[in-house]
């Protein structure tokens, strides 16, 4: 199952950005789906994760300003990041999880202008 993530671009700080993550097959293929961000000169960190039963977890730097959902109809699933920091700038990866491999999207970049 290929993954292809959305919805990146410039926005304000303290804007909103809902980013997406479609898959050419049934999202439910995964067991754990999430995103992670990559900064320029860091290392790519988690930043959120979602199971098939619905558990999530956050990174402290965005618990209360971002949400992960899946969207069953559409067989997405997104970020919802709210309240946006310059400190939130980064390329964005959703990623799939199965029992024997992962599956990454190309990446989609968002930027916070302070």
């Amino acid at each position: 199952v290929q993954l292809q993530a959305s919805g990146g671009g410039l926005v304000q700080s303290g804007r909103s950005v809902r980013l997406s993550c479609a898959a050419s097959g049934s999202i439910f293929s995964f067991n754990v789906m999430g995103w992670y961000r990559q900064a320029p000169g860091k290392q790519r960190e988690l930043v959120a994760v979602i199971s098939k039963g619905g558990a999530t977890n956050y990174a402290d730097s965005v618990k209360g300003r971002f949400t992960i959902f899946t969207d069953n109809a559409k067989n997405t699933m997104g970020l919802q990041m709210n309240s946006l920091k310059p400190e939130d700038t980064a390329v964005y990866y959703c990623v799939g999880h199965d029992t024997s491999s992962s599956s990454w999207g190309q990446g989609t970049q968002v930027t916070v202008s302070s």
